[in-house]
Formats: C-alpha cells, sequence, structure tokens
C-alpha cells in the first residue's frame, strides 16, 4: 500500500506528461499494424484510474485519448489509400496474415468494421489500413472513425475510473468487504460459465429434449385408451389441439403466455398474502437486511447506488425514449406502444401496491426513500423495461449465441439492480421478489400485445442506411450521457443513524424473554437451539476480558485474510485459535460476539464456539445482560461451516467450569429455561438438550 501510494504521488507531479503519454499511445496504438503491440487501450484505462484519484483531469484525458485514436485511425488510412505496403509472412510485425484477416473482415462487415474493429483488439490497427486500401469514402470513414473514438475513449475511462473509485475496496484485506466482494466475483464466474455453457449446447439440449417430448406425445396420442376418450370428448380435444398449435399466434404461443401469467400473478398474490400473514417472510426479511448491512462500506455504497439508477424511473424513461426513437428511425414502430405500455402498467401497479400494503422501508438504509416499501418500483421496471428489451433483440436475432447473450446480460443487470436495493437497505427481499412479479406480468402483456401486432401486421424487413445508423447511436450515446450525468448529480439524503435501543431495565431474570427470544434463529426465522447462558457484566470489555483470561480467543472478523487462514489451516489441519465463525441470529441480529477455544486436538477442524449477542436489557445496578449459546465443532461441512456435536449442554458445563476456574464469575444460577429439546441448527445438524440455562454474574 505504501509503495502504492508512492508511486500515485510520482505520477502526479508529472501530471502533465500524462496527458502527452496517453495521446502518443492512442496514436501509436491505432497506427497500422505497429499497434498490434501498443498498449494504448490499457493506458486509456489506467487514465481513467489516475483520474479517479484527482491526479489528471478526466476531461483532459478524454480529449488527448479521443485525439490520438482519430489521428491514429487517419494515419493508418493514409497509408492504406496510399497502398504503401511492407507485409512479409516471416515479420513478426507486418504479418501478410494479418492484412488478409482484416481485409475478410472488412469485406464481412463493409464500413461498420471502421466501428467494430475500435473495439477488437488484432483488428484496431488494421482495419483503418484496409479501409484506406479499398478506397473507403472519406466522410463514411470519418464518421465511424470519430463515433467509435468517442464511444472507445469513454468507456475505458470510465472503466478505469471506476475502479479508481473502488480500488481501495478490492485490495482490502483487513474487513468483511472482501468477503463480499469474493462471493460476488464467483456468482459472476457462475453466471458466465452457466451463460457459456447454454450458448454452446443449450440449442442442442433444447432441441433433444423437444425430441423426446414429441415422441411422448405421440406415443401417448396413439395409444387406444386415449384413442377412446378423444372419440367421445371430440370438441374438447379439438379445443386443445388448437391452444397447442405452433403455426398459430392464438395457439401455443398464447397457450404459454397466459399459463406464464396465470403462474406469476399466482405467485404474487401468494406473496402478499405471506407478508400480510407470515411472520417467516418478515423475519427472514430482517434477517436479510441485517446480514448485508454487516458487509455494507462507502465505497459499495456507491457502486450500488450506481447501478441501482439503471432501475430508477427517470433513467428508465431515458432508455425508454432512445428505444423509440431507434425503432421509429428503424420503422419498427409496432414495438413503441408494447414498451411504453410495459413501463406505465408495471409502474402503475407498483405505485397502487405500495399504497396498498402500506409497507414501511427498511430501518438500516444507506439513504432516505420516501415511499412505502412492496413493491420495488426499481425492480418491478427493471423487468419490464430490460426484459422487454431482451425479447425484442433475441426475436431479431438470428444465430443461438447472440439469443443466449442477451438473455444473460439482460438478466445480470436486473439481478444486480434488485441485489442494490438490498444492499442499500432501501428494500426487503420480498419487496424485490414482488417487483420482479409484477414486472413480469406487465412484461408478459407487453409481448402478447406486440405479437399480436406484428402478427396481424406483416413486419418490414428494413436495412437501416448510414444516415439512420449515426441517429442511432447519437440516440444511444445521449441516453448513456444521460445516464452518467443523471448519476453524477444524484445525491439523495443519507438515512438517519439509527438511536440506540431504549434500554429496559430488568427486575426478574426468570422471565424477562419472551418464548421466541429464547431461541436462536436460521436466516429463515425458524428456531435453532435455544440460549445457554445469560450473562452480566459492566460492558464489553469486562465480558471480552473474562472469556481471554479463561483461554477464549475473540473470532477473527470474516475477511479475506482471515478466511485464506482458515482454509489454510483446514486443508493442512493446523490450528488457527481465532478463525471466523458463520453468523448466527437471535432476536434478527448477528452475533455481536464469536468465542473459541482449541480442543486437544488443536485443529481448526475442532474447537469449543460460543456466540453472545449484547442486548438492551439493564439490570437496576447498570449490568448490561448478554445471551448466548455454546457448542463443539467436530468437523467441516460442505468447506463453509462446522459440524456440531449434538451435545450442546456438555459445552455448556465447559463453558461455565472454565469461567469458575479464573475467579471470573461472582455468583451464577442454573434454572429451567425451556421444555428438553432435540432439533437441528440451520445446517440440518442435530442437538439435544435438557432446556436449561446458566445466568452468570461476572466480577
Amino acid at each position: 500500500m505504501e509503495y502504492f501510494s508512492h508511486l500515485l504521488l510520482i505520477l502526479k507531479n508529472i501530471s502533465n506528461w500524462n496527458y502527452l503519454l496517453i495521446f502518443a499511445l492512442s496514436f501509436f496504438e491505432s497506427t497500422a499494424f505497429i499497434g498490434i503491440i501498443i498498449p494504448g487501450t490499457i493506458a486509456v484505462t489506467v487514465g481513467g484510474f489516475l483520474a479517479a484519484q484527482g491526479i489528471i483531469d478526466i476531461e483532459y484525458l478524454f480529449i488527448f485519448a479521443v485525439l490520438g485514436a482519430i489521428l491514429g485511425d487517419n494515419f493508418s488510412y493514409y497509408l492504406g489509400k496510399k497502398g504503401i505496403i511492407a507485409f512479409q509472412e516471416k515479420n513478426k510485425i507486418f504479418k501478410l496474415s494479418l492484412l488478409e484477416k482484416g481485409e475478410i473482415y472488412f469485406k464481412k462487415h463493409g464500413h461498420k468494421s471502421v466501428f467494430l474493429g475500435r473495439f477488437i483488439g488484432w483488428f484496431r490497427p488494421i482495419i483503418p489500413f484496409v479501409a484506406g486500401l479499398f478506397k473507403l469514402n472519406r466522410k463514411t470513414f470519418l464518421f465511424w472513425n470519430v463515433s467509435s473514438s468517442l464511444l472507445w475513449a469513454a468507456f475505458h475511462i470510465a472503466l478505469g475510473y471506476f475502479f479508481g473509485q473502488t480500488w481501495q475496496v478490492i485490495i482490502l484485506w483487513s474487513n468483511r468487504i472482501a468477503v463480499f466482494i469474493a462471493i460476488f466475483i464467483i456468482t459472476v464466474i457462475i453466471f458466465y460459465l452457466l451463460e457459456w455453457l447454454i450458448a454452446k449446447k443449450g440449442k442442442k439440449i433444447l432441441a433433444f429434449l423437444i425430441s423426446i417430448w414429441r415422441s411422448i406425445t405421440h406415443a401417448i396420442a396413439g395409444n387406444p385408451d386415449v384413442l377412446k376418450i378423444t372419440a367421445k370428448h371430440p370438441l374438447f380435444f379439438e379445443f386443445i389441439k388448437k391452444r397447442l398449435d405452433r403455426n398459430k399466434l392464438s395457439g401455443l404461443p398464447t397457450s404459454l403466455l397466459a399459463m406464464a401469467f396465470l403462474y406469476i400473478l399466482f405467485l404474487f398474490v401468494g406473496i402478499v398474502e405471506k407478508i400480510i400473514t407470515s411472520n417467516a417472510i418478515i423475519t427472514t426479511d430482517t434477517n436479510v437486511a441485517n446480514l448485508l448491512a454487516v458487509f455494507r462500506s462507502a465505497e459499495l455504497s456507491n457502486v450500488f447506488l450506481w447501478i441501482t439508477l439503471l432501475g430508477k424511473w427517470q433513467i428508465i424513461l431515458g432508455f425508454a425514449g432512445a428505444s423509440a426513437g431507434i425503432l421509429w428511425l428503424w420503422r419498427q414502430r409496432t414495438y413503441i406502444a408494447p414498451l411504453f405500455l410495459a413501463i406505465l402498467g408495471s409502474e402503475i401497479f407498483a405505485w397502487l401496491g405500495k399504497i396498498t400494503i402500506h409497507r414501511a422501508r427498511p430501518e438500516n438504509s444507506v439513504y432516505t426513500e420516501n415511499s412505502f416499501s412492496f413493491p420495488s418500483g426499481h425492480a418491478t421496471l427493471s423487468i419490464a423495461f430490460y426484459g422487454w428489451l431482451a425479447y425484442m433483440l433475441i426475436r431479431r436475432a438470428k444465430r443461438w449465441p447472440a439469443k443466449v447473450n442477451i438473455f444473460f446480460t439482460a438478466a445480470g443487470i436486473i439481478l444486480l439492480v434488485g441485489f442494490s436495493r438490498l444492499y442499500l437497505g432501501v428494500h426487503y427481499v420480498s419487496d424485490v421478489w414482488g417487483g420482479y412479479l409484477v414486472g413480469a406480468l406487465w412484461l408478459i402483456i407487453s409481448i402478447s400485445v406486440s405479437e399480436w401486432l406484428n402478427y396481424k401486421k406483416n413486419s418490414i424487413v428494413f436495412s437501416p442506411s448510414i444516415r439512420t445508423r449515426s441517429a442511432a447511436i447519437v440516440l444511444i450515446l445521449a441516453s448513456l450521457l444521460f445516464y452518467i450525468g443523471y448519476a453524477l448529480n444524484f445525491n439523495p439524503a443519507a438515512a438517519p443513524l439509527l438511536a440506540a435501543p431504549k434500554e429496559i431495565i430488568v427486575q426478574d431474570m426468570d422471565n424477562f424473554l419472551d418464548d421466541q427470544l429464547k431461541y436462536t434463529q436460521t436466516l429463515t426465522g425458524q428456531k435453532q437451539e435455544p440460549l445457554s447462558f445469560i450473562i452480566l457484566a459492566d460492558n464489553d470489555n469486562e465480558l471480552v476480558k473474562s472469556f481471554y483470561d479463561s483461554g477464549w480467543f475473540l473470532a477473527d472478523q470474516a475477511d479475506m485474510a482471515s478466511m485464506a487462514k482458515l482454509a489454510q489451516a483446514a486443508f493442512l489441519q493446523k490450528t488457527y485459535p481465532a478463525a471466523p465463525m458463520t453468523p448466527s441470529f437471535w432476536n434478527s441480529q448477528v452475533h455481536n460476539f464469536g468465542f473459541e477455544k482449541p480442543t486437544q486436538s488443536n485443529n481448526v477442524r475442532e474447537r469449543h464456539h460460543a456466540r453472545f449477542w449484547k442486548t438492551n436489557y439493564i439490570t437496576p445496578d447498570k449490568k448490561q445482560i448478554y445471551v448466548g449459546t455454546a457448542s463443539l465443532d467436530i468437523g467441516l461441512k460442505w468447506g463453509v461451516t462446522h459440524k456440531i456435536n449434538p451435545d450442546i449442554d456438555t459445552e455448556r458445563e465447559f463453558l461455565l467450569n472454565d469461567l469458575i476456574k479464573i475467579g471470573a464469575v461472582a455468583d451464577w444460577q442454573k434454572q429451567k429455561f425451556v421444555e428438553s429439546k432435540l432439533g437441528q441448527n440451520f445446517s440440518g445438524d442435530l442437538f439435544f438438550t435438557d432446556g436449561q440455562i446458566y445466568i452468570i454474574f461476572m466480577n
């Protein structure tokens, strides 16, 4: 970190030379063939990173990067037009095979290749040369050259700027944010691999399943008993046959859309009913909100603020306006009305849901939202708009991989918008799920209307001209600039800090907890082990010191360093006395203190465990009340958590004896707390207990 900060300081002192360097690298990367070995794109991305650190000015960076790219392309175009060729296959830079590949690409994509080639590393310095060689019209070349240079510079500067804003989060190894980032990266990789698999094998698998389905239906249709039934009820089966006709809009397409609509509608009604009547949904929502709050940071919150704006109605409306403009210019006007039907219908129904359900927002949010919580308007609009956009593009795409990529891109954006609402704490899980369902309902309605309009009116085969393509690019860039400008000026009011829970004075230690609070909880609110301890101490420091003196270690926070150390210790079967713990819940709160003690095996796979929560209960003499549980880990499970010994009562006795031995206990009582119980914890491990609890008064 110190070396990195020193390097940034050096770059700041030579900031004026940075612009010239970026200009030179952008120019030479676009110069015929030698640009293959010039890292201009990397330089522009690094420039965006430096701009985020305040080392260079982002406006000058953009100007110099664009100028370098435009001039470099024009120089290559000039060389190609003059026919300057010095290519030999044995030449490591001016390879004849590269020129041949560039010509093939240019012939395939025409003048568009000037735009597309800018974003493909090997073709970036070749295509302008080939365009000059084939005498591409100068004005046409300039248009595609300038537009691609603007977009190329903006994208890579934004990419570098994004990492510049979040680099401290990414390299932070000493807090829980790193674990969150690791989980997020793993999720993205899995998502990408699934997309790759479906793009590669999905069409064949789908064809196989359809073939199997047809074989089954043909076999059923040819069954003698089935033939007798169809003969007795010809009208009914004729109706079914028409509903399954793939060649008519009123057949299978309408049937599938209707079934999807009804299924999603029932799901939505079900989630509304559970929000009103089910404590399990409310508990799960609260637990997830509290768990995500543990992984929250200012840096990641800023990132998710940008993501969440992708679902804000102003941004959606801007994108929809650009989409409608492109559809109008490209004579695909039958799609415009269904597009706005999906957006307006979703927004109206989300608003009606909010004022009907009247659900309050989560208390631990990053910023203040003034509307009600259910359903999430951002989630509703995201699935309505991006889902519709994906539908339209998939409908027009010809190749299966392109269809799959479009679907997964839209799904990724939709999921990110929904998750951003959870991370920022402005919605519960059920709010986002309800929003998705409402958006999906209107998406189905929109698709149905669109299919009907296109069925009634033959679609126009339209090949966009250079002018209409140019206008489309301008509309896309305008909508992106609107989004960036809106995001840069989006400064929502920070949510007020939660007041500390009001302290409650407890007179009677026997019955100050109701039945629900006598048990720990799973993430979904199901009861786990009952509490084993009620400890009265002066403060947190006294509690931690007492455990430390008795040989117990305070568990490390779950961060990248501690998780890596835990994995290494588990693999090598070594000790790690302060290894991190998986979270557990009581009263919808993650445990405040995790204590552990090595066993005789001195192995991280086996350890004594105790989790404690700080309550808002105090005694008349100002003693703080803590509640907790204890268990013995006897091995790893799934590679991420531990398997416990079912006999949790023995561990309860073990912990008490440790505290008594070092004289930390002034007095203690043992009494019946709950009925004897045989149950399971969150990971399915069995436990049994006699239901008794220790009330411990610390010295």
